[in-house]
Order: C-alpha cells, then sequence, then structure tokens
C-alpha cells in the first residue's frame, strides 16, 4: 500500500512539474519560481500535505544540486577556472563586503547577538548555485560573455563555504580554538587537493572515463560525480564545490558526452531540488516576519546587482552584459537554507528558520525575474531619462558601431576573457560582441 501511494505522489509530483514547465515555457520565463510555489502548496501546513514520497524527494533534490553544479562544470576547462579565480578575485571581496555585511547589521538591529549575526550574513552573502545553473540554461545564456564572471563569483563564495562553513560550526557548537582550526584547515585541505587534481591531472581523469558506449560513459561520469561530491561533503566542503570540480576536471569528447547525456537528468532532479526547497516550508511560519525579510530582501537583491555589474565592468563587458550579470546573481537558495538550519538546529535563534525561510522564498522567487527583466528595464530607464540609452541592438557606447567587440573598458591580452581572435567576432557591426562561449558553444551577441 505504501509503495502505491508512493508512486501515486512521485508520479502526480513529476506530471505537475511537466504541466507547470510547459505553462512557463509558453510565456517565456523560468519555470523555478511555479516549482518553487507548488513545494509550498503541497508541503507541511500546505494545501495538501504529501508524506510517502517526501525522503525520496529530500534524495532527488541533493541529486539535483550535484547535478547542476556539474554540468555547469562541463561548461569550463581548469585553465579557464583558475585564470577566472586569478582576475575575479576582487570581485569576491567586493561580493562579501556588499552582501554579508547587511546580513550582520540585521541580526544585530533585531537583537539576535554577535552568533546569529554571523549566521545571517552568511544567508545574504551567498547566491543559489543551483538556481542560477538553472536561469542561465533557461534563458540560453551559457554562451553569454558574462557568464564566466557570474561563474567565477558562484566558485567563489562555493570556495569560501569551504572556509565559511567549519568556521560557523565551531561558534555553534561552542568548540575551543583548537578543534575549530583543526576543521578548518582539512576542509581547506580538501578543497586545494581537489581543485589541483583537477587542474593537474584533468586529462588523465578525462581518458580514464572516457568510453564509446554511453551507458558507460554515464554510469562512471554520474557515479564519479556522486562518489566525489559524498566525500566532500563529509570532509566538510561543499558536495556542490566537488560536483562543479569534476565538471572542470573533465575535457573534450567527454565532456561533451557527458553533457548531453545529463542533461536530461538534470532537468527532472532540479526540478525535485526546487520542490522539495517549497515542500519543507510551512506557511503558517512566515507572516510573523514577512516584513523584515522583505526589508532585507529588497537591500540585498540591489547589492547584489551592484555586484554584479562592478565585476561585469571590471572585466570588460558591455552594458547590457552588467546588468544581465547583476541580476542573474540575486537569487538565493540552498546555501543559505542550510546555513540558517545550522542555527536553528543549535538553537542560537528560534527566529532564524522562518524568517531565512521567508527572505529566500522572496528572492529565489524574484531572482530568475531579475535575471530576465533587470537589463531591459535599466535600459528603459535610461532612455526615459534621456541618458542616451541604447537603442534595441546597440551599445549605448559609440564604440558600438565601430568596433565588433563593444567595451567600455580595455581588456589586456592575457585576460581570459578577452578575443584570441577579433576577426572572429560577428560582422554585424550595429550589434555589440556580447558573447563568449565556453567549450566551443555557439556565442549569443545580445
Amino acid at each position: 500500500m505504501h509503495s502505491a501511494v508512493f508512486l501515486i505522489e512521485f508520479g502526480a509530483i513529476i506530471l505537475g512539474l511537466g504541466l507547470l514547465g510547459r505553462f512557463a515555457g509558453r510565456f517565456r520565463f523560468s519555470p523555478i519560481p511555479l516549482y518553487l510555489l507548488a513545494g509550498l502548496a503541497f508541503g507541511k501546513g500546505g494545501l495538501l500535505p504529501l508524506g510517502a514520497s517526501e525522503e525520496f524527494v529530500a534524495i532527488g533534490a541533493e541529486i539535483g544540486v550535484i547535478l547542476l553544479l556539474l554540468m555547469l562544470g562541463l561548461e569550463y576547462t581548469a585553465s579557464d577556472l583558475v585564470s577566472n579565480l586569478k582576475t575575479q578575485y576582487p570581485a569576491g571581496l567586493v561580493d562579501f563586503a556588499l552582501n554579508a555585511l547587511p546580513g550582520a547589521a540585521a541580526a544585530l538591529l533585531l537583537g539576535w547577538g554577535p552568533v546569529a549575526a554571523v549566521v545571517l550574513a552568511g544567508v545574504t552573502w551567498i547566491s543559489s548555485s543551483g538556481v542560477i545553473a538553472k536561469v542561465l540554461g533557461d534563458l540560453g545564456r551559457l554562451g553569454n560573455r558574462e557568464t564566466p564572471v557570474i561563474l567565477s563569483i558562484l566558485v567563489l563564495e562555493d570556495l569560501a563555504m569551504a572556509v565559511y562553513l567549519p568556521i560557523i560550526t565551531a561558534l555553534l557548537a561552542g568548540v575551543g580554538l583548537a578543534a575549530g582550526s583543526a576543521t578548518l584547515a582539512i576542509a581547506l585541505g580538501v578543497a586545494g587537493a581537489v581543485l589541483f587534481v583537477a587542474v593537474r591531472y584533468g586529462r588523465l581523469i578525462s581518458r580514464f572515463v572516457s568510453s564509446d558506449d554511453p551507458e558507460k560513459l554515464l554510469l562512471v561520469v554520474l557515479g564519479l560525480t556522486l562518489l566525489v561530491a559524498g566525500v566532500a561533503q563529509q570532509l566538510q566542503v561543499s558536495a556542490a564545490v566537488g560536483a562543479f570540480l569534476v565538471g572542470i576536471a573533465l575535457s573534450g569528447e567527454v565532456a561533451e558526452g557527458a553533457h548531453a547525456l545529463l542533461s536530461p537528468l538534470r532537468d527532472l532532479f532540479a526540478a525535485v531540488f526546487f520542490v522539495f526547497f517549497g515542500l519543507h516550508t510551512d506557511p503558517s511560519s512566515i507572516p510573523p516576519v514577512i516584513l523584515p525579510a522583505l526589508a532585507l530582501a529588497v537591500v540585498t537583491a540591489l547589492t547584489k546587482v551592484a555586484t554584479g555589474y562592478w565585476a561585469a565592468r571590471r572585466a570588460g563587458i558591455g552594458v547590457k552584459g552588467r546588468w544581465r550579470a547583476g541580476g542573474t546573481l540575486v537569487a538565493r537558495g540552498e546555501f543559505s537554507i542550510v546555513i540558517a538550519g545550522l542555527a536553528v538546529s543549535a538553537g542560537v535563534q528560534p527566529q532564524m528558520g522562518p524568517f531565512a525561510t521567508a527572505y529566500v522564498l522572496i528572492l529565489v522567487v524574484v531572482g530568475p525575474l531579475t535575471a530576465r527583466f533587470t537589463e531591459p528595464v535599466a535600459a528603459a530607464v535610461t532612455r526615459w531619462r534621456g541618458g542616451g540609452g541604447e537603442r534595441p541592438g546597440t551599445d549605448a557606447s559609440p564604440t558600438a558601431r565601430k568596433s565588433p567587440v563593444a567595451l567600455e573598458d580595455p581588456i589586456a591580452p592575457g585576460d581570459p576573457i578577452a578575443l584570441e581572435d577579433p576577426s572572429a567576432a560577428p560582422a554585424a557591426y550595429d550589434t555589440p560582441y556580447d558573447g563568449l562561449a565556453p567549450r566551443g558553444e555557439p556565442s549569443r551577441t545580445d
């Protein structure tokens, strides 16, 4: 009987997700907000709570995040990662200053104390890699020129979690300095070792994984990814970081073949992840904290847009790409909930759970919308103010109509984002070149 109920519930979930996805596709927007609202409606305290399939959905959600990050890693090589991290680390510092400090200040203003301030700083700091990965794919922006900047910031945040999570765990547990330092050293060592192996021995790993049989390739890549993610998480390193670095380590035909085979699985389990997020939110716990959560969401949405805009401008991206980068980074998600969950489990602040849930729900719904509409809204406001804004298909800079690469700031010859062969840019001079495709993917020019 339990098996039959499970099949009915899980089948209804998958069917519902498919119908919601078709509805979103018809109106050309990301289905993520619909997935989340569906989970909210059928979760704890919702219209029709589901019970039999909850455990399976939880496991599926974890796999969904891992596959999203693996697929992001497959888009780029290890050398791309190292080069972008070297050039984008100032953006990581700006990201921390603009987005972590408002969270800490909000906790202190609410009278929650210094430990809660450190926790809420992490909640507001980290963007959702899972949501953003899905949005980039839904909007067809994986080949855009600003995408490496976005991914660099996300990777810096994920790697920073290897430092932050051991620290916050030690603070919440009240352990001594020695124990906390040991945990931090292990986490940093594991993250560094995985990155070193990915960069140094990526080709050997690709040859080991390579197979002409799609079935064997799928099993080996999926098994390796889950294994590395599990080991990384067991050693206090994010499973998302482990999965991303596995994708980075694979290259060439192996990466292309794995991408084609894993795309359907990613789409399935990613949808399950977003539903799971909503399932574990009790709607009745949200109203008492909705106003302060909404205020903090507005502030940190603006600071994330500023972070993306600044980082893209520093990398020499055109104005439209800067706004797209800022709008894409707004969503918070899985890491924020994990961080808040640690504090709730430790009994630091009872209101932390509902507050973080309301905050994340707001931004996880708004995030895909800001990713889609920030750039056109900014362009419309610029034109309305009479500031010489760009007409459709042009860049605000006069050089956009003279050169196939429309840049407000020059790019150094060694910059990993710079074009190695300017002659390869599109010939349509009225449209600024704003795309650089990873691993041979067609570039977008808008």
